[in-house]
């Protein structure tokens, strides 16, 4: 990932926060001939390594996993973004943009053959993914035999991650005068990637003010 200085975010406490925000993930491959990537929620273990964890499962019928016992993998969480228009700017000679927040994660990926441990990578996604919900959904309400074919069609894995990095694109390279207009220009706009971004921008704006 391109990520000039002003943008760099390498404080590892944030970058983990950023994971388990954005937990939606992409994950992606080379085979040396093509690339493959699928669209996965990940767990973060922030305590496993030197950089953590990430534990998820693919389904069975999914052939991405095939041959990536050991591969390398990139891992891509993003975060809201939204387009930044140079009319903001109110000056000349100016152009567009995009600001964004993502997080790229590199590691080797590991198949968790052991049928209790693929129960647990499960349970833990239930009890992480429902815990938000009025009534949290519970693994165990579902028959021994569901939850026995489930897990015959899920391929479970976990990436220790060798290298985490992070990507702050929030106008930091102009001057306060810019950062503002485009903080106002983004919150006359509905969408809910530009309010975020508006947030953040002023945020950032005000942590280093």
């Amino acid at each position: 990932m391109y990520t000039p200085s002003a943008f760099a975010v390498s404080d590892q406490t944030a970058l983990h926060d950023f994971i388990e925000a954005h937990s939606f993930a992409t994950l992606a491959s080379s085979d040396g001939e093509s690339v493959n990537a699928s669209h996965l929620p990940l767990l973060l273990d922030r305590n496993t390594g030197e950089h953590g964890q990430l534990i998820g499962h693919f389904a069975k019928a999914n052939p991405h996993w095939k041959n990536l016992d050991g591969r390398s993998v990139l891992v891509i969480f993003h975060g809201p973004h939204a387009y930044i228009s140079p009319g903001w700017y109110a000056e000349q000679n100016v152009v567009p943009t995009w600001n964004y927040l993502a997080v790229h994660a590199r590691g080797v990926l590991r198949r968790e053959h052991n049928r209790d441990r693929l129960l647990d990578i499960v349970r833990q996604s239930v009890e992480v993914y429902e815990a938000t919900m009025p009534t949290p959904w519970q693994l165990n309400s579902a028959e021994p035999s569901f939850i026995d074919s489930l897990l015959d069609a899920i391929v479970g894995f976990t990436i220790d991650i060798e290298q985490l990095a992070g990507k702050w694109k929030l106008n930091q390279n102009h001057s306060t005068e810019r950062q503002q207009r485009v903080i106002a220009g983004l919150q006359l706009r509905p969408d809910a990637g530009s309010q975020q971004i508006a947030n953040l921008m002023a945020s950032n704006l005000e942590t280093h003010s």
